[in-house]
């Protein structure tokens, strides 16, 4: 799951539905890894 920003609304909500369903912490430690490199690494933003 990624490129949010290009997502419509219905794909948007859906997502956030199947991680709310799925969250675990070592779901957590990922994304907040994955969301530190691409800040650090400057990718995603428009």
């Amino acid at each position: 799951m990624s490129g949010r920003s290009d997502l419509d609304w219905d794909e948007s909500v859906r997502l956030d539905l199947e991680y709310v369903d799925a969250w675990t912490p070592r779901l957590e430690a990922r994304i907040v890894l994955r969301t530190a490199r691409a800040v650090l690494g400057g990718r995603g933003a428009y």
